[in-house]
């Protein structure tokens, strides 16, 4: 019997379909460690995780992922994609704030930076 390639999969792509399936875990794993950062408040490694992050994003947009999956992979994928997206939603409710608050006091510091040279008397 001849493997359906309607769908544009064939066997051949399964080799690089779980190499894709493990990158999307991999990313997965990443945000969680990027959240437990977050709730820790350790920025440095959450900068750092998040490259770890964008790596595997640039190289999963240069694959044509769709095409290489199975259905039952693409339903993995889908799953794992969740499960990101609610683990960034979780990181941003905890960094946004803390971005606001910085933002604030930086504001705040360079008013009163031109208030003090505006006022600064020449003695």
């Amino acid at each position: 019997m001849k493997p359906d390639t309607s769908s544009g999969y064939s066997p051949e792509d399964n080799k690089n379909g779980m190499q894709i399936i493990a990158t999307y875990e991999a990313i997965l794993a990443i945000t969680d460690q990027m959240l437990q950062a977050a709730k820790n408040s350790d920025w440095d490694k959450l900068v750092a995780l998040e490259q770890d992050c964008k790596r595997l994003t640039t190289w999963l947009m240069e694959q044509h992922t769709y095409e290489q999956l199975s259905e039952e992979q693409k339903k993995k994928k889908i799953s794992l994609i969740h499960g990101i997206l609610e683990r960034d939603a979780e990181i941003r409710a905890i960094t946004e704030p803390w971005m606001a608050q910085l933002q604030n006091k930086l504001t705040s510091y360079g008013h009163k930076r031109k208030l003090g040279q505006t006022y600064q008397t020449d003695s």
